[in-house]
């Protein structure tokens, strides 16, 4: 018998693996896009609505606000239902509210919309943390991991540009369209990324658990180990009370206060 994470090792990395870098490292193109264009739109609507400081500032705080909220909730979610629909349904999401605040009509709704898409953002990181996991265990280092921060820096660095042509021209209402243009794009591609085997395990699925084992190792052109695949024993999940447990506490608050 052999579990996922043999399975995974044995498979090792491969064309499967590159491919999956590039889709969720492209998410973080999507993501930086999306937080970033704040910045480069609050100058245009203080001037159009005649906002005052704070009431720009709220913007962006909303924005992370929905990112907080949402990023809890899509959590669990995607603990029960699985990553794969929780990434599809942020993407969906996300260009959709994003979108309509393209339209906003005021402050109060363009706050609001963004909130929305904060929300929508914060589920990018169900999957991509999930497939993060993976590329490390397969090559034994973390050099794609560190590589993968190149992604957001590229969006960041892109929706600055596109700001610099876009919004002296056809006005921050394209500018926004245009940044929802690569959301869209990857929601395309979401049927080559499979369901994380280790969730399918989790919920007994240990046939389309299998499947994907499968079909990674034919993309990566190597066999799969002998045996049959078996479920993990059970081990009692992780609570938020186990956060603030005194093993735990002075690990907690330092992760906190550097986020």
């Amino acid at each position: 018998t052999f579990t996922v994470e043999e399975a995974v090792e044995t498979i090792g990395f491969g064309r499967f693996h590159i491919m999956l870098f590039l889709i969720m490292g492209s998410t973080g193109v999507a993501e930086a896009m999306e937080i970033m264009l704040i910045a480069v739109v609050s100058p245009l609507i203080r001037c159009e609505w005649q906002l005052q400081d704070w009431q720009v500032a709220l913007v962006t705080t909303m924005v992370f606000f929905g990112y907080m909220v949402f990023s809890i909730v899509l959590g669990l979610l995607a603990d029960r239902y699985g990553r794969w629909k929780i990434l599809l349904l942020s993407f969906l999401w996300a260009a959709y509210f994003s979108l309509l605040t393209s339209f906003a009509p005021s402050y109060i709704w363009f706050v609001f919309l963004r909130a929305m898409v904060g929300g929508g953002v914060s589920g990018h990181a169900q999957g991509r943390e999930e497939n993060e996991r993976i590329i490390v265990m397969c090559s034994h280092s973390n050099p794609f991991l560190s590589l993968g921060k190149v992604f957001w820096l590229a969006g960041s660095l892109l929706i600055i540009g596109l700001a610099s042509v876009v919004n002296p021209t056809i006005g921050w209402r394209w500018l926004i369209r245009i940044a929802s243009i690569p959301g869209i794009l990857l929601i395309l591609v979401f049927k080559f990324i499979p369901e994380s085997a280790r969730y399918n395990v989790s919920t007994g699925n240990m046939g389309a658990a299998l499947a994907t084992l499968q079909r990674i190792a034919r993309m990566n052109g190597v066999a799969m180990p002998e045996g049959q695949l078996r479920e993990p024993a059970k081990e009692r999940r992780g609570r938020f009370k186990d956060l603030i447990h005194p093993k735990y506490l002075r690990t907690t608050l330092q992760i906190w206060i550097i986020w």
